[in-house]
Parts: structure tokens; sequence; C-alpha cells
């Protein structure tokens, strides 16, 4: 039976993607927000709206299923949130019988063990990254630093729990171990309340390669092609494209493949994203799989024109997959910008403020995800990303030029943003040609635009146009030869 009322653990875009959808099929939706939040417009668009005590309420599984059941909701959607992994929040959705959207607690479990996970698939025969056998707390870096040595620079650093790239670090030199393992500890802490980190064999250069992956209860499942989101900065992705152009299509099809089988290795069921990292000869590892929606969802959706929170939500509710491989056809190709609010004279440091104006991109095959509108306020206890701009066009130079029309569409004051730098990236040789990777970002100058040259120029325009229409208003400027004699003396006499 569909659900007839659903609580969104999260904020931002993804809280107004799910509304959104609900809506579509007829769900009512509750919202979640605190008091720097309020004006969201996930707030504006849900049917209820229930009010948090602070920021770290959202990673709160008591004060969520609390709220879940004072409202009486059929089921919860984490959305991408921290409760999405959280298998203990998982457990006591079910034990409530609200049903939870998102793989089941015993498919998280096997796969938050990020070592126990690569293991698993490497003796299923799969090809993964080399790691150390076990994860090592602040109190063992001796240990670290063996494993490291023993695996040969350079290395990552990751946390044992979680994603996003927190405390992911890249360590190039047994020198520079020390100090950066313990950023990396401090942060993995602070996000994780958890310092426990392994070791990788860190692929330079090295693409990411995504899968997404689609599963029903009943052992039907597949793949929607893959995505590349190799241009990273801190971490996160801020620019992904459907398909991966790094691949070949002998390649291609081994790798999706091998998704579709670590998929059913893991009984992974619902959404999730099995991604990979190939190196510059094509060659691809298993790295993890994020049992979750993902933020490039959009790739997939405007390849395929599959709705995935729709499909998310058919499956939990524990309807069949009514989708075959060999009638899934992906057209065309997609990019996808993550917009962030960005202080891109200071590293690009989060930067939240008020947003005087927005206005954001349309246009032929032009999709935007956010939470913002002009005289939205972006708090400062959040992620930095204020919008998802996704173009779409038949083919990749086409959508190219599309994507920098959306940008240079594109305007936000009140707080700085990484535009100047989305700019700058779909405008570089390498990734025009296709040729880039994980380190495209370390050979590129981006000198931003100062805000307020577009905001005067803006302006400006604004003035303009208003003070034309004030003229014609007061004093219309009817041809003489087509004017009246009436028109003549009112002019006299105005």
């Amino acid at each position: 039976m569909m659900f007839k009322k659903i609580l969104i653990a999260n904020r931002g875009e993804i809280a107004v993607r799910v509304i959104r959808t609900c809506r579509e099929m007829g769900i009512q939706t509750v919202a979640l927000y605190e008091a720097s939040d309020r004006g969201s417009l996930h707030v504006r668009l849900a049917d209820e709206c229930v009010a948090l005590p602070g920021p770290q309420s959202f990673m709160d599984p008591a004060t969520i299923l609390a709220v879940a059941q004072e409202q009486g909701v059929d089921a919860v959607h984490p959305g991408y949130g921290y409760l999405a992994e959280d298998v203990a929040f998982i457990r006591s959705c079910d034990e409530s019988g609200i049903a939870f959207i998102g793989p089941p607690a015993e498919v998280v479990e096997r796969l938050r063990n990020k070592i126990g996970a690569l293991e698993t698939a490497r003796a299923a025969g799969i090809p993964t990254v080399v790691h150390s056998p076990r994860s090592f707390s602040e109190d063992e870096f001796d240990g670290l630093a063996a494993a490291a040595e023993a695996i040969g620079y350079p290395v990552v650093l990751k946390s044992c729990r979680g994603g996003r790239g927190r405390g992911e670090r890249v360590v190039l030199t047994a020198e520079h171990l020390p100090d950066i393992a313990r950023r990396a500890q401090v942060e993995t802490q602070v996000v994780y309340g958890n310092k426990q980190l392994y070791v990788e064999r860190a692929i330079l250069p090295a693409h990411q390669v995504g899968v997404q992956v689609l599963a029903d209860r009943y052992g039907n499942l597949v793949h929607l092609g893959e995505r590349e989101g190799s241009v990273v900065q801190s971490n996160q992705k801020i620019v992904e494209e459907e398909p991966a152009l790094c691949l070949s299509e002998e390649r291609r099809a081994a790798l999706l493949e091998t998704a579709v089988q670590i998929a059913r290795l893991f009984e992974m069921q619902n959404l999730g994203t099995v991604e990979f990292l190939v190196d510059g000869n094509g060659n691809f590892y298993f790295s993890e799989i994020k049992p979750r929606i993902q933020i490039a969802h959009t790739l997939a959706e405007m390849l395929t024109r599959i709705d995935l929170v729709r499909e998310q939500i058919r499956l939990e509710a524990g309807e069949p997959l009514n989708l075959r491989q060999e009638d899934l056809v992906r057209r065309g190709h997609a990019i996808m910008c993550r917009l962030q609010a960005e202080d891109p004279f200071h590293r690009y440091l989060p930067a939240p403020g008020h947003l005087r104006h927005v206005r954001l991109p349309g246009g032929p095959e032009v999709r935007v995800d956010t939470y913002v509108y002009s005289g939205a306020d972006v708090p400062s206890h959040y992620d930095a990303l204020i919008a998802k701009i996704t173009a779409w066009a038949p083919d990749r130079a086409t959508c190219l030029d599309r994507m920098r029309r959306a940008l240079e569409d594109t305007n936000v004051s009140g707080a700085p943003t990484n535009l100047p730098l989305l700019a700058r990236i779909l405008r570089d040789e390498a990734f025009v040609r296709g040729d880039y990777s994980t380190d495209v970002l370390s050979r590129m100058e981006v000198a931003p635009v100062p805000e307020f040259d577009r905001v005067q120029r803006d302006l400006a325009v604004a003035a303009a146009i208003i003070y034309a229409r004030r003229r014609e208003a007061f004093n219309p400027q009817t041809p003489d030869q087509w004017s009246s004699g009436w028109h003549r003396s009112s002019r006299q006499l105005g």
C-alpha cells in the first residue's frame, strides 16, 4: 500500500526535491526546520512543518523518530543526510512501524564497514584499491605509519564512517603523515564521532566514477549508467557529467557489469551508487557503495527520464521494480554544476549570508534544484550548497554550450559563490576535450569576478528600465503625425 504521509529528515534542495515528487504522487509531507532555516523553500512547500531545537537535531535519531511518531507518518525519507546511513535509526524506524525509504539496516551495516566491504568484494574476484587490513585510532599512529609504508606512498587516509569525503586526505610522503593524520582524525571526530582511519593506495591521476543502481526486495536489479565526478574541490564533486568520458565502450560495459555484480553481492535494495576509481589506463577498482540518493542523481534522471525519488518511494512501499535492463536507454549527455555559497577570495570557505537577489537559469533542458530565492538566508550551520544546475543536450559539445549559457544567466548577490570557478572549469581546455582527472583544479588559476561588478551592472539596467517606463507613463512619446489635438493639448496641460 502506498504511503499517505512522509517525513523528510533533511533540509535544503533535497527536501524540496522529495516534497515535489510526493505532491505529484498525492502523498502528504512533513518538513523539519530550525530557527535559522525557517524561510527555506522546503518549509514553504511542505504540507506540515515542525520546528527543531537546533541544527544538530537533524543528526539526532531520537529527535527525528519522536517527531515522526508525533506526526503519524508512514515513512521517513532521509535524503542524503547522515541519518541515511545510521543503522540504529533505520532499525528504530522498523521497530516503530515506520518505513525507512532506503536500503535495509542489514545492507547499510555491511556497507558501513568499509574495510569489510572491500574484503568481501576482493574475495569475489572484484578488483579493489589496495588498502590496510584494519583501521587505526589516534593512539595507533605507529600502526598507521607502518600500513602506509607497506602500501607505498602516495596514500589516502579515509574515515571508517560515513562519506562525502569528510576526513579524507592524500598523503604524498611519510614526513607529511603525522600532521595530515591528526587533521583528518579531528575532522572525522567532529563529523562522525569516530577517529578511526584506514589507508588506501592513492591512484594518481584518477577518475571517480559512480554507477546508479535500483533494486527491489524481490531480487530485481538494474543499473542506470555511470557518471564521472572527477572535478573535486575540498573532497566534494562540484562538476559531474554522464556518461563518463574516461572509459572505452569495452571498459564501460565491463564496469557496469561489475557494478551489478557488486550490488547483488551485497544484496542491495532500493537505491544506491557503486563507486569506482579508474586509473589512466582505464583499469577500474571498486571503492565503496553509497546506500542513498546522491547530489548527482539528476544526471541519471535527465538521461533516462526516470524519477529516482518516485522509484525510491515505490520500492519501499513494496512495489516491484517495473524496469528491465534491456528497456533502459540513456540518451544524450548531461552536466551538473554545484553552486555553493563560498568565498572565492578566501580559499572558497563557506560564506553564509542574506541573499539580496537570486537569478537562476532556465531555458531548454536546464534544470535547477534549489531551496533559495531573492531574500532568502543561507544559514551558517549547513553545507554550502545552494543550488544544483543540470543541463542536458543530445551531445556533449552542445551540453557544454548550454551549461555555459546557464552559468552566465546565474546571478546571486548577498553572499559570495563559486560561480567564477564553475565558469572557469567549463572553459578549461582539458575539460572541454574531456581529458581530465581529479587533479584538474590544481592546474587552474581562477580569478573571481567581484560580486559588486555584477550587482552594479544589474542595478544599472534595472534603473534604466524604471526611468524609461516612468518617462513613458508621464510623458508619452507619441509621434506628432499620429497624435491628435487631444494628445497635444494634454501634454501642454500636463
